[in-house]
């Protein structure tokens, strides 16, 4: 069976999207700390855009070469995303119940 390989750009943006993951990942269940939910799927899944969201910030405000999105100042980024979106989804909870 042949072997499968990726050029370096496409293995570099596959790393790169893992890694993402897992941090948003970890982003969620932090942020999930902070505010106790019953529901885990929508705690990952806001963690996930938390973290992208809150990493695009620092990239506004710091020069994004310089950027390392594994970092105490990442990792505090996308927790207060992933926080804010969580009020969020609470706060749509509360305000429409049956959805």
């Amino acid at each position: 069976m042949p072997e499968f390989q990726l050029s370096q750009l496409a293995q570099h943006w596959v790393n790169m999207v893992l890694i993402w993951v897992g941090f948003g990942a970890l982003a969620g269940l932090l942020a999930r700390v902070l505010i106790p939910s019953s529901r885990p799927v929508p705690t990952l899944v806001l963690g996930i855009a938390g973290s992208m969201l809150g990493l695009l910030a620092l990239s506004l405000f710091f020069d994004p070469a310089k950027l390392n999105p594994i970092s105490p100042l990442g990792l505090l980024s996308a927790t207060a995303a992933a926080f804010g979106l969580l009020m969020l989804y609470r706060l749509f909870l509360a305000l429409f119940p049956d959805a």
